[in-house]
């Protein structure tokens, strides 16, 4: 998630550069090919093509909103983990042993919210574990990826490790869905306080309600992550796009014809720089709006603009650490450069 109040120039001028050029050239392309080579039939009525641009741009703006909605609902549902963490938390240390500072107490304690510290971290891993930035990334997002690593945090052993005793990392690792298996495991142990009396059934039957919380929030999560965008909206939108800024010089044509020459000269190049500027500019705007539609379709990849999982997990951590009474807790997640992961 890009964190800066204002897009950074440098981001403007990597995304919207080769979009300007490409329309430019494609523009002097149309105009030499009229101009010198004698192409006449290039030239088509501006009017059709901006009812055509018009139509496209309803279709990118639906596609945007139903994009958007998709990362909205992504971090609302993030929004309701940081929630039901809290709240977990809250319970464990009001209901587990009450009134108990004994050692055995402090470790149940300890070990119930360690141990979703773990379930949230491998939330936010088995999101991630497969991306499309895995199959031929554009070379800036290759880039950014490799440079940013460090912030990435990936490694299964290192996020998930420190929270679970070792048997219990051993068993859940290997499973398709470890964090299923985590929260089972605090459901179970639940039943073992019950039945120990270290808990009453009252306040079992509250703190079972909020892991079933967790499971609906891990499954909505899942289900933005494996039901694609659909690429009927997706593709059609960019092949619109790309047929109408294709189209923009041949009716821009229309416009400028009265100030194109047909001399092949510097000085006949000069009146047909109002219909180059023009195109490439159309080229921009509605390349760069399709794009943005593009990057906000999957919300819980290795983006600039996903949900910062990352910083989110880090601020549960911190807080349910806090609780517990702990002071060796990570500061937040620092961006990098612009960037939150």
């Amino acid at each position: 998630m890009i964190v800066t109040r204002r897009f950074p120039p440098y981001l403007i001028a990597i995304f919207g550069l080769p979009m300007i050029l490409g329309g430019a050239l494609w523009a002097f392309a149309v105009f030499a090919l009229y101009t010198w080579a004698g192409l006449t039939f290039l030239k088509l009525p501006f009017l059709p093509i901006a009812t055509v641009g018009t139509a496209v741009a309803f279709y990118v703006g639906f596609k945007n909103n139903a994009a958007y909605e998709r990362f909205w609902e992504g971090r609302k549902i993030w929004g309701g983990i940081v929630n039901a963490s809290r709240t977990w938390s809250t319970a464990v240390v009001s209901y587990i042993d009450p009134g108990d500072d004994s050692e055995q107490a402090q470790e149940t304690r300890r070990l119930l919210i360690h141990r979703h510290l773990a379930w949230i971290n491998a939330v936010r891993l088995q999101l991630r574990r497969t991306s499309r930035f895995f199959d031929k990334p554009a070379r800036s997002t290759a880039r950014r990826l490799k440079e940013h690593e460090g912030h990435m945090r990936n490694d299964w052993d290192a996020e998930i490790g420190p929270f679970l005793p070792s048997d219990e990392f051993d068993h859940v690792s290997p499973m398709a869905n470890p964090a299923t298996h985590i929260v089972t495991r605090q459901g179970t142990h639940l039943a073992e306080l019950l039945r120990s009396e270290r808990i009453d059934l009252f306040h079992q039957i509250a703190m079972m309600e909020i892991l079933t919380e967790l499971y609906s929030l891990q499954g909505k999560a899942e289900r933005i992550k494996h039901t694609p965008f659909p690429r009927q909206y997706a593709e059609y939108s960019r092949i619109f796009t790309r047929v109408f800024v294709l189209l923009v010089p041949l009716g821009l044509l229309d416009v400028f014809t009265d100030h194109v020459g047909q001399a092949i000269s510097l000085q006949s190049i000069v009146p047909a720089l109002p219909m180059i500027f023009a195109s490439a500019l159309v080229t921009w705007v509605f390349a760069t709006m399709e794009g943005i539609g593009d990057s906000s379709e999957d919300p819980f990849e290795r983006s600039m603009n996903d949900v910062p999982m990352n910083a989110l997990c880090v601020t549960i951590e911190r807080d349910l650490r806090q609780m517990l009474g702990e002071t060796d807790v990570r500061e937040s997640e620092p961006p990098a450069g612009n960037i939150l992961y």
